[in-house]
C-alpha cells in the first residue's frame, strides 16, 4: 500500500488526560477508510488531529507527526487555510451556511479568490452531480441551503468540501443525524468518488464501514488496536476486542 498520509506516535491530551496513546496508523492515496470504536475512544479526535480542528481547542496538547502526501503538517511553515482545502471535513450535524445553495458550494472558491463566473458555475455543477443532489437542487440554486431536508443539507456540505478539489475527505459521522434513505444516498455518493479521493469516515454503524470502506481501523480507549483490509478485520479479526466489538459484546 502507497502511504499517502502516514501518522507516527500521535499522542493526544485534553489538559492532562490522554485521549489519543501513542497511534501509528496510515492511509494510501485513493479509498475509503472507516474508523470504529466506541463513543469516546478517540476516533473522532483522531480524525480531527489530520486536519488541525484540535488546535482550536485551547487545552490540548498533541507530540508526534503527521505527514499528508510528503508534507509534515504540524510544521511552522504550514499553513493550516491552506490544509483544510487540501483536507476537506464533513461534520455530523448538516451545517451549510445561510446563504444560497451556489454560495455555500462557491464559498471556498471565493475565499481563494475565485472570480470567474463561467468557473464558478461549472464547479457547482460538477461539485453537486458529485455530492448526487445536482437534480435535486439544479433549479432552486438560488434558494437558502436552510430550506433543504437534512440529507440534501448534507450533500451540499459535501459538495461544499468538494469544489475546492480536495485531496482527503474526512467525514464525521455523516449520516447519524439521518434517515436511512439520506444515509444510503450519501453512502453510495461516496463509493462513486473513492477513486478520486482518500476518504475518512468515523462511524458507530458497523454495517456501514463494512458495506462502503476498504480498510477498517479500530479504535479503543484512545488505543488502535486493530487495523487492516475491512474484510479481515470483519471476518477474520486477530484481537479479541476486535472481536469482542463487531459481534456486538461490548459498545
Amino acid at each position: 500500500m502507497e502511504e499517502f498520509i502516514t501518522t507516527k506516535d500521535i499522542h493526544l491530551y485534553y489538559g492532562k488526560k490522554e485521549a489519543l496513546k501513542g497511534i501509528n496508523l496510515s492511509f494510501p492515496a485513493k479509498g475509503i477508510n472507516a474508523l470504529i470504536g466506541p463513543s469516546g475512544c478517540g476516533k473522532s479526535t483522531y480524525l480531527r488531529t489530520l486536519n488541525r480542528m484540535n488546535d482550536l481547542i485551547p487545552s490540548v496538547t498533541m507530540t508526534g507527526s503527521i505527514m499528508i502526501n510528503g508534507q509534515d503538517i504540524y510544521s511552522p511553515k504550514m499553513d493550516t487555510v491552506d490544509l483544510r482545502k487540501k483536507v476537506g471535513m464533513v461534520f455530523q450535524q448538516p451545517n451549510p451556511f445561510p446563504f444560497s445553495i451556489y454560495e455555500n458550494v462557491t464559498y471556498g472558491l471565493r475565499i481563494a479568490g475565485i472570480k470567474d463566473k463561467q468557473l464558478l458555475d461549472e464547479r457547482v455543477e460538477q461539485s453537486l452531480k458529485q455530492a448526487a443532489v445536482w437534480d435535486e437542487v439544479k433549479d432552486d440554486l438560488h434558494k437558502s441551503a436552510l430550506s433543504l431536508s437534512g440529507g440534501q443539507q448534507q450533500r451540499v456540505c459535501i459538495a461544499r468540501v468538494l469544489a475546492v478539489q480536495p485531496d482527503v475527505i474526512l467525514l464525521d459521522e455523516p449520516t447519524s443525524a439521518l434517515d436511512p434513505v439520506s444515509s444510503g444516498l450519501i453512502e453510495d455518493m461516496l463509493l462513486t468518488i473513492r477513486d478520486n479521493y482518500t476518504i475518512i469516515i468515523v462511524t458507530h454503524n458497523l454495517q456501514q464501514a463494512s458495506r462502503i470502506s476498504d480498510r477498517t481501523a479500530f479504535f479503543l480507549n484512545g488505543e488502535l488496536i486493530e487495523e487492516g483490509k475491512t474484510k479481515s478485520v470483519f471476518l477474520n479479526p486477530k484481537r479479541q476486542e476486535t472481536d469482542d466489538y463487531i459481534s456486538g459484546r461490548f459498545g
